[in-house]
């Protein structure tokens, strides 16, 4: 675990665009059938940070995260101009961890090396399962083979590795996942993102579920498969330190870390939220989402904002709470108390101690039980009333 715990300031930047659409994904992505006209939105992109730039004040940027969409259909050109921006407006300390996020299906090693020689340092791809047939039912563009060569490029090319898999699969049994995690680990990854299938409102595989096209595992099958999924990880030195994150000591994203942290953070581009101080209170930014209304929006007010609010004290506590409890390093006691004004409830704190949910970490820190992450957002819930 990463020893300094200073949350870090990063700048978030949405590249929106997909090849195609996956059919568990609600976030903000768009298929285009035309070619995307990546200079118009590398200006818009320029111009949105210089915005924020103005609102955020001088800043020593710590992380980069290009997220999306699918970042890695961006040219490398245009990587390369974003992260020019960004230096060009805030500090980027030495040593910054600069991701962008990369399908199996959009790479190629040339490009690759394009990103490489722009500034990024860390590869996060969307592998999401090592068999073929859960590939086709994620509807992802790729097979195991052009998964597994993208592994092998990206860590011949770049110094920090993440991938992606999706667990709680319809009919996967513990020992299938284990079996797919140890081929995952056995990768050279440094860190693995490991996430359990949700139903999303609005996704076509929310419709496809309530018709009763596929059944989802039990809760009970899906805690039997988080309990494979942390035993695994610790026993082959990739231990948890978020709830859905795992990674060898040091290889944590620094990024990830900020907003778990609560620390501050710009997004810029479609859909990105931001929340950083300005004038003394931490605010709330979503920019957004149609990518060419976006990028309108942009040219003519130098920001595509389109909602945000100032936080209230209480409200800056509950989220405190709700990313950091997140971390398997829990949070820092005192600063939940300059947030909330009042420290957590002593009569809540003991009830939850002892029903196993949460545990203190010397006099300063609280954090969650693996049983208690379980179950985390009722913990939340009840410390944060």
């Amino acid at each position: 675990m990463i020893l300094d715990r200073t949350p870090g300031f990063g700048v978030y930047v949405h590249w929106p665009f997909c090849a195609a659409k996956c059919p568990y994904c609600d976030f903000n992505s768009h298929v285009r059938h035309q070619p995307v006209d990546q200079e118009r939105f590398s200006r818009a992109f320029a111009t949105e940070l210089a915005t924020m730039r103005a609102r955020s004040g001088p800043r020593e940027v710590t992380s980069i995260f290009l997220g999306g969409g699918t970042p890695s259909l961006m040219k490398p050109e245009t990587v390369g101009a974003v992260i020019d921006a960004i230096a060009s407006n805030w500090t980027v300390a030495a040593g910054a961890e600069v991701t962008l996020e990369a399908n199996p299906s959009s790479v190629e090693a040339e490009r690759f090396r394009g990103y490489r020689a722009a500034g990024v340092n860390r590869v996060s791809l969307g592998v999401q399962a090592l068999n073929d047939r859960d590939l086709k039912f994620l509807g992802r563009l790729h097979n195991v083979e052009e998964a597994l060569k993208a592994i092998g490029l990206a860590r011949d090319i770049f110094p920090r590795l993440s991938f992606d898999l999706i667990y709680a699969r319809p009919g996967q049994t513990p020992d299938d996942w284990a079996a797919e995690l140890e081929e995952a680990i056995g990768h050279a990854a440094d860190h693995l993102s490991l996430y359990q299938l949700t139903i999303e409102e609005g996704t076509p595989f929310h419709a496809l579920h309530a018709a009763k096209k596929f059944a989802m595992p039990d809760d009970e099958h899906a805690a039997e498969l988080y309990a494979v999924t942390q035993a695994i990880t610790a026993a082959r030195g990739l231990p948890a330190y978020e709830i859905s994150n795992h990674a060898r000591p040091g290889a944590e994203s620094r990024h990830n870390l900020t907003y778990w942290r609560y620390g501050e953070y710009v997004g810029v581009g479609p859909g990105a939220h931001g929340r950083f101080v300005e004038n003394g209170r931490r605010i709330v930014t979503i920019t957004e989402k149609m990518p060419e209304t976006w990028a309108s929006l942009v040219e003519a007010k130098g920001q595509g904002v389109v909602d945000g609010e100032v936080l209230t004290r209480s409200e800056e506590a509950d989220e405190f709470l709700l990313m950091g409890l997140r971390l398997a390093e829990g949070i820092d006691l005192a600063r939940f108390e300059a947030y909330a004004g009042r420290p957590l409830s002593s009569s809540r704190l003991a009830i939850l101690q002892e029903e196993g949910l949460v545990a203190p970490v010397g006099n300063s820190r609280l954090r969650a039980t693996p049983a208690g992450m379980i179950v985390l957002d009722a913990v939340v819930a009840d410390l944060a009333r």
